[in-house]
């Protein structure tokens, strides 16, 4: 019986054999980030005491394809154009005006901001919403249960007792850092094409490391 031995790859074939392994790796991974799941870094203390500064989450891109967002899911988003600098509510709205009325901001500007925010959902369109002690009050039902939340300690913006109405296809988010959260009270509920996807792990710092 005859045996063959291979004959040694040439240095430039071994050379463009790596160059289409690492292009075919890196594609998947970014793939993966695309469509699938990315990392992103918390950058403020809204989420406190459930995500701190600096700590690192996986978020599902694919998940809402599936189903729709539902109260209790902590999302990454696009907010409305404004939230990230004058707070807008509406178009040319300032942020103080639906706070002295006792409202939470109904209607976000239409534009989508290209900043990234993470929050909590606390209502979805159809849903009326009012606020109490930093808790949502959804269709009358005080959610006064929350554990996980930092409570709102008294400001302007832990009382909003005017009820306001979701819009079909929006949601409603709010940080659980009640009393130190940017979020839909003073910019108005979110459309699910600016979510980008559900915050479901932290894998960073390591003594943080689990499920959300």
């Amino acid at each position: 019986m005859n045996f063959r031995i291979p004959k040694p790859k040439s240095k430039a074939g071994g050379l463009i054999e790596l160059v289409v392994i690492v292009a075919l790796a890196l594609g998947l991974a970014l793939a993966i980030q695309a469509w699938i799941v990315k990392p992103y870094q918390i950058p403020s203390g809204s989420m406190e005491p459930t995500l701190d500064v600096g700590q690192r989450v996986l978020v599902n891109r694919f998940i809402y394809h599936l189903h729709e967002p539902k109260p209790g899911d902590i999302v990454v988003f696009h907010p409305p154009a404004g939230a990230e600098s004058s707070h807008e509510c509406g178009v040319l709205v300032n942020k103080m005006q639906p706070l002295e009325a006792g409202e939470a901001c109904p209607k976000p500007t239409p534009e989508e901001s290209s900043q990234t925010f993470i929050k909590r959902i606390v209502a979805v369109g159809g849903d009326t919403l009012s606020i109490k002690d930093g808790h949502p009050v959804v269709n009358g039902v005080e959610k006064a249960d929350e554990p996980y939340i930092r409570p709102c300690g008294g400001g302007y913006e832990c009382n909003l007792p005017k009820t306001i109405k979701i819009p079909p296809g929006y949601f409603f988010m709010m940080g659980d850092n009640r009393g130190e959260s940017d979020d839909s009270r003073y910019w108005g509920p979110v459309p699910k094409e600016w979510i980008i996807g559900e915050a479901f792990a932290t894998y960073w710092p390591p003594d943080r490391i689990g499920t959300l």
